[in-house]
């Protein structure tokens, strides 16, 4: 974990912070390595290793399942996360309806209200979405390439929050698993509501980023 955070995504020391998902300055996301992936699940680190939280897919029956277990189908079906604490309750849950060029992920509380979208705004070149609320639009994130590997998070006057670095655990991980990870360094504390937003984008930029084969499309 610390190697990942040191030398893939040359962060040269990790300060503590409140211990929450909300609260850490830097996040390390690990999805669970799956030889068939049927299920997006993540374990959340801070940057010392100490597990926050887990992302967990919700609410598949076992016909969706079939089909992403026969075909290449992900980016027509709805997908639905939950962001869960330390003890396993929901802070956040993200949707990803279907799609067809360019995806939304619909952030809410976990008794629905909406906090807002992170709404893709083009379908070539460098991905952008705009982090959409009822508020206006309050900060975007972008991909620095165009294979959609490592990101900046904005706010809206253009300032860098956040960064998105994807790293790799091994070679034979990488090669044979579907298993991303990712760290994400948040440069300084953020309110609400472009905290949660930062912290959602950062939680569900692996759904978003595999819909397609040319990334966070």
């Amino acid at each position: 974990m610390q190697r990942q955070v040191q030398e893939q995504a040359r962060l040269v020391a990790t300060q503590s912070g409140g211990g929450t998902l909300f609260t850490e300055p830097v996040l390390v996301v690990n999805q669970k390595a799956k030889l068939i992936e049927l299920t997006n699940e993540y374990a959340v680190y801070d940057g010392n290793g100490s597990q926050l939280g887990s992302v967990v897919q919700v609410g598949q029956s076992g016909l969706k399942k079939a089909f992403r277990l026969v075909a290449s189908v992900d980016q027509y079906l709805t997908h639905r996360l939950e962001v869960r604490d330390g003890a396993g309750y929901p802070q956040l849950v993200l949707t990803r309806p279907a799609k067809f060029i360019k995806s939304t992920v619909i952030v809410t509380r976990p008794d629905g209200q909406e906090i807002g979208r992170i709404a893709q705004q083009n379908a070539i070149g460098k991905i952008r979405f705009d982090f959409e609320t009822p508020y206006g639009v309050i900060g975007s994130i972008r991909a620095e390439n165009w294979r959609a590997w490592n990101f900046a998070i904005l706010e809206q006057g253009g300032a860098e929050v956040a960064r998105i670095t994807k790293t790799w655990e091994g070679l034979a991980k990488t090669m044979f698993t579907t298993a991303d990870n990712y760290v994400v360094q948040i440069h300084r504390q953020l309110s609400d509501p472009l905290l949660s937003m930062v912290v959602a984008s950062a939680l569900s930029v692996d759904t978003a980023r595999k819909q397609d084969s040319r990334g966070f499309g």
